[in-house]
């Protein structure tokens, strides 16, 4: 097999993986084709996106205007907000807590145990003081749990990580339930950052943000290769600029401040979010997130109908089941921890790909030779 077999080859097998893709964050359904002419440029978004460089070669125009949509549907204030396009949820993430540490040096970290794996990664990558908070049986906070743990250190600034859709059950930590703890112990200095990677965006866009700066968070991290789509996986970090004027340091070699986590980033990337943004408008954004839900709903009666404990948290897109067999773990790329599985109806995943997994489901639990109807 020569190189260019291997590449034909992998591009067949992704190909045809990618219609049984069903167990993982990613939208399925976008088309970037217009934008390809421009991966002929070496494009580098170095430096900050609201300020000036020496270097333009750059697409920090369509970058604010993605971060001016996000800031409008977090509810950011007008005259205090500022973030960047970053490599993912975890940059956004690790960006947040970096805020939080140079705020309150003496810090402690909370974050519930349910929390994703690369935030452990970031507090100890800023050598930051932390303690995982225990989850109820759905994933959210136990805010007991958090009530005593903070009273035990009432003395140190509380830096919370509140997660807006768990990895595994895609639960959501209630930010008015963190404060109400933080008032009741006189915390003076706080900051609440929500990790919002995938439920973030379509909540917002139907109204059910009950996390967002209006809320009281202090920052937000989305990720916009999972409900937007990317081929490159992103992300927005949004947070109170007032917060980001005391890390950025002025860089004469590109004529502008760092004041991102990485000095070169990409592009490329604003240009696909502000393209899905301008193709699809708010309108279109929210039809699709109807549409996930309705799939998510679907697949939960369907999958209960057939006497297995299936759930979703309110507002999901991820339905959470008992493991199936490897083969249908392997087939539909089914995540996995301990005795579940999960399926994220995300866009792109069409009722009938749902259908083809709901009758692999049925032939695995019902004896060789009975008939089932199928499903209309």
């Amino acid at each position: 097999m020569t190189n260019f077999d291997k590449l034909n080859s992998f591009y067949q097998k992704v190909s045809e993986k990618s219609k049984t893709y069903i167990g993982y964050p990613t939208a399925v359904d976008f088309d970037y084709s217009e934008l390809y002419p421009f991966l002929q440029f070496a494009l580098n978004n170095i430096g900050d996106p609201t300020l000036p460089s020496s270097s333009e070669f750059n697409t920090h125009s369509f970058e604010l205007e993605v971060l001016s949509f996000f800031a409008e549907l977090f509810k950011a204030p007008a005259n205090n907000c500022w973030g960047y396009v970053t490599n993912g949820g975890s940059e956004g993430n690790l960006y947040a807590l970096y805020l939080a540490r140079e705020l309150y040096p003496n810090g402690m970290v909370y974050y519930s145990e349910a929390t994703h794996y690369s935030v452990q990664k970031n507090i100890s990558l800023l050598n930051m003081q932390s303690i995982a908070i225990r989850t109820n049986e759905k994933g959210e906070m136990d805010y007991e749990d958090l009530k005593d743990t903070i009273q035990w250190h009432r003395h140190q600034p509380a830096i919370i990580l509140a997660n807006i859709g768990t990895t595994m059950t895609e639960a959501k930590d209630d930010i008015s339930k963190i404060q109400a703890i933080l008032k009741r112990f006189a915390i003076r200095n706080s900051y609440i950052h929500c990790d919002a990677a995938l439920a973030g965006t379509y909540l917002a866009l139907l109204g059910s943000a009950n996390f967002d700066f209006n809320h009281g968070c202090d920052s937000i991290a989305i990720s916009g290769h999972k409900f937007i789509g990317s081929p490159i996986p992103c992300g927005v970090i949004l947070v109170k600029k007032h917060y980001k004027d005391r890390v950025g340091k002025a860089i004469p070699y590109i004529g502008t401040l760092d004041t991102t986590i990485s000095g070169s980033r990409n592009a490329i990337a604003p240009l696909f979010l502000w393209y899905a943004i301008q193709k699809f408008g708010k309108e279109g954004l929210i039809k699709r997130a109807e549409d996930c839900l309705a799939n998510a709903l679907f697949l939960t009666k369907e999958l209960n109908n057939l006497g297995l404990t299936v759930w979703r948290n309110q507002d999901a897109l991820t339905v959470v089941m008992p493991k199936p067999s490897p083969s249908i773990c392997s087939k539909w790329s089914l995540a996995t921890e301990q005795d579940i599985a999960h399926v994220i109806c995300m866009p792109g995943i069409t009722r009938e790909i749902l259908k083809l997994f709901i009758v692999d489901i049925k032939t695995s639990l019902i004896p060789s030779g009975y008939q089932y109807p199928i499903l209309s």
